[in-house]
């Protein structure tokens, strides 16, 4: 007698009401939560806490080291499960590479809908993020495991780097140019598959941005002439950049034509395929960006798209800008592009041109 089949599973993406980063609380309600927590005592050893929205917490061991901690988990933003547990993985590494880090081990963040899901597809996931930290050159060491209604993995991600070498987000200077590692378009790339619109094509090249590690970071961090250094992720490009220019009381300023963009999102954009996550963010902060006369309703969604493993926006003097080209260039980022400056025009503001 046969066994009986097992039923068909779900497709990821319908289990979860957001997909990637854009799972991410909107950057107003998040503010009105976190409004009390900067008053909270913190040792002098903590260099980096929440103050500034930062990608990491880093806390100084001694005088060589600092250990930098982050955790990011989201549900899925592709259906295969492999695939999934890969972006995850990437994605909360990036953030110590965003520090101007090294990573050292992470620890393993699960909740599954036991009920739904198989054993065999939950294990996928979990290879995916296993083999993102066997590229990183880091064990999974742990970790915690839920059952959950909707699918959710992730890492809390450990890292190293030497005091001196932590990059923030607020740090960026007047004068400086900004460059940006990966294109944008992630989340168009999401609602479009989860639409069952995007073609294979489209799958590929959303797969080999979101699971490509921002390994650049630490040698960036080495440069004297990088000064600010983080990523672009759930806010969109609009949303991490005022967080340099609130950071630092000064302004940023995108040359929007210089800004890359993955292969036929604007079109899919035209077509109506944007995250829900895409007009949040720009309730949230739109009022702190100045768009020129005449930008276009996709472009401004563009400039929102929240992004799942984006990529790293450098701050750093204009003489360093071919310094830092070169690094992502050989690390085969070869997207990367100054995009814009920091001015002092209109401080705590975003200023697209």
């Amino acid at each position: 007698m046969n066994a009986p089949a097992f039923p068909a599973e779900p497709r990821l993406t319908s289990l979860s009401h957001g997909g990637g980063c854009g799972c991410k609380i909107a950057p107003g309600v998040l503010s009105d939560i976190l409004k009390g927590s900067n008053g909270l005592p913190m040792p002098p050893e903590l260099l980096v806490g929440i103050e500034t929205a930062d990608d990491a917490a880093v806390y100084q061991l001694n005088d060589e080291q600092a250990l930098i901690a982050t955790t990011d988990f989201f549900m899925p933003i592709v259906d295969d499960a492999y695939d999934f547990g890969r972006i995850a993985a990437t994605n909360a590494i990036s953030d110590v590479y965003a520090m101007g880090g090294t990573p050292i081990m992470a620890l393993a963040l699960v909740g599954m809908p036991i009920n739904v899901l198989s054993t065999t597809t939950i294990g996928r996931i979990l290879d995916g993020g296993q083999a993102v930290c066997k590229a990183a050159g880091i064990p999974i060491a742990g970790g915690h495991t839920i059952d959950s209604v909707e699918p959710i993995y992730g890492l809390v991600a450990l890292g190293l780097v030497h005091p001196q070498r932590v990059k923030r987000n607020a740090d960026a200077k007047v004068g400086d140019r900004l460059i940006l590692g990966k294109p944008l378009g992630v989340g168009v790339l999401s609602a479009a598959l989860k639409k069952e619109k995007l073609d294979a094509a489209g799958y590929a090249q959303m797969i080999a941005t979101t699971t490509k590690l921002n390994t650049p970071g630490p040698e960036l961090a080495a440069l004297a002439g990088v000064h600010a250094l983080t990523d672009v992720t759930g806010f969109g490009l609009a949303g991490h950049a005022l967080e340099l220019a609130r950071g630092a009381n000064c302004s940023v300023e995108i040359d929007w034509a210089r800004v890359p963009l993955l292969t036929g999102v604007r079109e899919l954009a035209s077509q109506g395929f944007v995250t829900g996550a895409s007009g949040r963010n720009w309730a949230g902060y739109g009022a702190s960006v100045t768009l020129p006369s005449g930008f276009a309703p996709v472009d401004q969604a563009l400039l929102s798209d929240p992004q799942t493993s984006g990529g790293l926006l450098v701050s750093c003097g204009p003489e360093t800008v071919p310094q830092v080209l070169e690094i992502f260039r050989r690390h085969g980022f070869e997207a990367a592009a100054e995009i814009g400056a920091v001015t002092d025009a209109a401080p705590g503001r975003l200023l697209v041109r």
